[in-house]
């Protein structure tokens, strides 16, 4: 065979192998197996013999280059394929890929295992407690069938009928009403808890029910015996939360009979409560008081006007007493009684370890005026105070009334804190009336913090120097030495339960002996006499210790000397609600101190508010009581003197007349006569007497009170004016109004009759007109001149010269002309007599002076009196003496 053919034949066989090679190697790459290395090319013609064998080399050795080139080729070849460390990394990968797989499958085995575990345990947590409820509503069940058969269940009308029956007996024990007790049954017995032969009867009660196999059941019978020893407390507890509860004795049972006694002791209990309680009611139906340790302290708060003393109180009732009050300004004393239940919700937030327990039935707390003209009203409230509470605004500091405030303090040596009112207007305050002040300042922006730190050492320092040491409450190491400053906010509420705290704190750990309740002394004052519609005249008391019947002959002082009455009706506010604001009033058999009552009764118009009210057991008392009164009284008499003539004054109080009646004093006007009540004919045919001597003070000043019609048309017809006002100081300035335009009046109608007095020289240059009408320049040495002022020449016999008719000053005219002044005056000729002439009867070297005649001296003096100065006073006495006036 030739070479070619050989070597066609060799090419088709390499092909051939090349085609099963990468048929092979694909089969691997997808059965996931490839073979180690590639085969070389097979010669299809190896058995043939050594002719072959020669040819070959032959054609090797020719052929070298092409050789090269296939070796090129095969090395290429080999580098397209995957070598074995490829192979090895695929293995490797796949079995990883495995692993994995494998890996996934157990955890999501084992998730699916953990679900159906967890589900099991919920289904059976659900199994349980759906068994308990069932259980519960079987003993429910079970629970309302017994009590149905003893007659104790109620429906939820039987309820709230029976607990509306109970709140208000218990109001009435608190109050301290006398009420007819439920009579105990002679045949029932105290049960104690401790006794066995108590016990006996009790477990046989129960041994239906009791079973001592099981632990459970046990505990079962315990629970049915706490719920009806609930609903026999529901029934009973209301009564005594305030007074019967504090007499409780615990009861102890003997370590022995501990197990015994365990399950009676549920049943024991309400007995025992049922017991006492029927005791207790039976002594207050007996009329004795309720045993206290303390009674209400009665707070004063005081301070400036618009200081936030009523807001401040206003947050602690709840109400709004100052938007009903006149102008917003407090013008009567007010009282108000904050129960515990008030005290422990306003004090809520307060930190626990500013905070006390709560052993005080309350408090009172007396609104007093801040306004100037109310000092009398201020100090009759400081006079009755435990505690004070000195109202001062932060942005303003101390102020008139505030020292005021302070001196009546330290003149009575009473105790005071001092609250910060109105800290919400500092710049951007946050508020939070839930938490302590301490804290809400804490949590202020850093400006905010610094104003407040700024303005509290300035209140500091203005305190010190009204001789007072003072320091922030919180801050505050020695409550004896320096007083206590509590940031508060009547608008927002914060600081309001940390002040009250702090009250309650003083009083009852520093103040526990003065605070004392004493049943036997009577230390009570009148605040108020005032017509009620229905009442006829109340007087308003408050009862700061002891305590007062209904029935009881009291002793008052009276405009006309003391007097003896009996008190018809003890009427007292509904917590909360101040004692001069129309509220429905509770009507008391008996009262305890500390409290604001109202007592109705005969003849207390006559009473003087301001002084003691005493009780009279039989004549003698009645006697002394008088005798110490009537000194008191006198006291209270000589602050009301009546003037002949002035003004006819009437208020709806006598504290708010007293404080009119001291305005009055400063303002200077004097008054004729006063009274209470509303203003009647009576009054103004009174106040007409003055038309004939003092026109001026015709007048009547009605204060807070009602006019009736016949009065102002009887008033209208006599000329005599009725001013009525609600406001102290509008009043004031109605009448100050009239009495400035009847001034005016009487000026024009007397204008030509005054004359004031002057001296004037002529400038000898300045000589205009020298005949009638003279026209000078002048210059004024003393005093003044108007137009109509008449001239004379006392150097030349006292000459009269003429009339004073314009005055001019750089051309133009004015009214009136001071000393020191150069004016050209025209003097025109009055009267039948000839002209007087400049240069024949008188020259620049006579000084001319004004006519004063005794007719002018008193028209001035009357009308014209605020016009002149001293120096023209001096003068007028001067001309007097020249023109010999007497």
């Amino acid at each position: 065979m030739s070479s070619n053919g050989v070597t066609d034949v060799g090419s088709e066989n390499s092909e051939k192998n090349n085609t099963k090679t990468k048929t092979n190697t694909m089969k691997e790459s997808k059965g996931e197996t490839v073979s180690s290395e590639k085969k070389e090319p097979i010669d299809g013609n190896e058995g043939n013999g050594g002719e072959d064998t020669e040819q070959k080399d032959k054609k090797k050795k020719k052929k070298k280059p092409a050789k090269k080139e296939e070796k090129k080729d095969t090395k290429d070849t080999k580098k397209g394929g995957p070598s074995k460390k490829m192979l090895s990394l695929m293995k490797e990968n796949l079995q990883k890929l495995n692993e994995e797989e494998e890996k996934f499958k157990r955890e999501e085995e084992e998730r699916i295992e953990r679900e159906e575990e967890a589900e099991r345990q919920r289904l059976e947590r659900l199994r349980i407690e759906q068994e308990k409820k069932d259980r519960k509503k079987q003993k429910d069940k079970e629970r309302k069938e017994r009590l149905k058969k003893e007659g104790k269940l109620l429906n939820a009308k039987q309820k709230a009928d029976k607990q509306r029956a109970q709140a208000s007996l218990a109001a009435a024990i608190r109050d301290g009403q006398i009420v007819v007790g439920r009579q105990k049954p002679k045949s029932e017995k105290k049960v104690k808890s401790g006794d066995k032969s108590s016990v006996k009867p009790l477990e046989s009660q129960g041994s239906e029910e009791q079973t001592d196999s099981l632990p459970k059941e046990d505990e079962e019978s315990d629970e049915e015996s706490e719920a009806s020893d609930l609903d026999v407390k529901d029934d009973w507890e209301e009564l005594s939360e305030g007074d019967l509860g504090e007499d409780k004795e615990e009861v102890k049972t003997p370590k022995k009979e501990k197990e015994v006694v365990k399950r009676s002791e549920s049943i024991t209990k309400p007995i025992k409560e049922l017991t006492i309680k029927d005791e207790k009611l039976e002594k207050f139906s007996d009329g004795e008081p309720p045993k206290r340790q303390f009674r209400s302290p009665v707070v004063c708060v005081l301070g400036h006007v618009d200081t936030g003393k009523t807001k401040l109180l206003d947050y602690i009732r709840k109400s709004h007493v100052q938007d009903g009050e006149a102008g917003g300004i407090t013008q009567q004393i007010g009282a108000t009684f904050v129960p515990p239940s008030a005290i422990e919700e306003q004090t809520k937030g307060v930190k626990a370890t500013q905070k006390k327990d709560l052993l005080l039935p309350g408090l009172l707390i007396i609104d007093t005026p801040g306004h100037e003209s109310f000092s009398n009203l201020r100090s009759r409230g400081s006079s009755l105070c435990d505690i004070a509470i000195l109202v001062i605004d932060i942005m303003h500091g101390l102020e008139p009334q505030t020292i005021e405030s302070i001196e009546l303090l330290k003149a009575r040596k009473t105790p005071f804190i001092v609250a910060l009112n109105k800290i919400d207007r500092l710049y951007e305050w946050r508020s939070n009336p839930r938490k302590d002040v301490e804290d809400v300042i804490g949590s202020q922006v850093q400006n905010t913090k610094l104003e407040f730190t700024k303005r509290v050492k300035e209140v500091i320092v203005e305190l010190a120097q009204q001789s007072i040491n003072a320091a922030l409450y919180y801050e505050n190491y020695d409550f004896r030495s320096y007083v206590s400053l509590v940031p508060t906010s009547a608008s927002s509420g914060d600081g309001m339960g940390n002040l009250i705290a702090l009250l309650i704190s003083l009083t009852q750990s520093m103040m526990a002996k003065k605070v004392a309740f004493d049943p036997i002394n009577l230390d009570a004052t009148v605040l108020e006499v005032k017509a009620i519609p229905g009442l006829g005249t109340t007087i308003d008391v408050i009862l700061v210790n002891g305590k007062l019947r209904e029935g009881d002959k009291i002793v008052l002082a009276g405009h006309e000397g003391p007097f003896v009455t009996h008190i018809r009706s003890i009427l007292m506010p509904q917590p909360l609600k101040e004692l001069r604001i129309k509220s429905p009033y509770q009507e008391l058999k008996i009262v305890y101190g500390s409290m604001g009552v109202k007592i109705a009764g005969h003849d207390l118009d006559k009473a003087i508010a301001g002084l003691q009210l005493l009780v009279a057991e039989n004549e003698t008392q009645i006697e002394e009581h008088k005798n110490y009164i009537w000194s008191q009284f006198g006291k209270a008499m000589k602050a009301i003197k009546c003037s002949d003539k002035g003004v006819y004054v009437q208020a709806s109080t006598l504290g708010s007349l007293e404080a009119l009646l001291e305005f009055l004093k400063t303002s200077k006007i004097p008054y004729c006569g006063v009274r209470i009540g509303p203003v009647v004919k009576r009054d103004v045919m009174k106040a007409s007497i003055m038309l004939e001597s003092s026109p001026d003070h015709a007048v009547i000043l009605a204060f807070d009170v009602r006019i009736e019609r016949d009065a102002q048309e009887l008033a209208d017809h006599l000329g005599v004016k009725i001013f009525s006002a609600e406001i102290i100081y509008h009043l004031f300035d109605r009448f100050t109004a009239y009495k400035e335009e009847l001034r005016k009046q009487r000026r024009d109608q007397n204008k030509n009759l005054a004359v004031f007095p002057c001296k004037l020289r002529i400038l000898p240059n300045c000589v205009f007109n020298t005949r009638d009408p003279i026209v000078v320049g002048v210059s004024i040495e003393d005093g003044l001149i108007i137009p109509g002022t008449p001239l004379a020449v006392p150097s030349k016999a006292n000459i009269e010269i003429g009339r004073i008719t314009t005055i001019e000053i750089n051309h133009k005219a004015v009214e009136i002309a001071r000393k020191g002044q150069e004016v050209c005056i025209k003097i025109e000729n009055f009267g039948g007599d000839a002209p007087k002439l400049y240069g024949r009867h008188f020259d620049h070297t006579d000084l001319l002076m004004s006519r004063l005649t005794r007719e002018s001296i008193d028209v001035v003096k009357e009308y014209f009196r605020d016009d002149l100065q001293k120096s023209d006073w001096q003068l007028m006495i001067e001309l007097k003496k020249i023109f010999e006036i007497i």
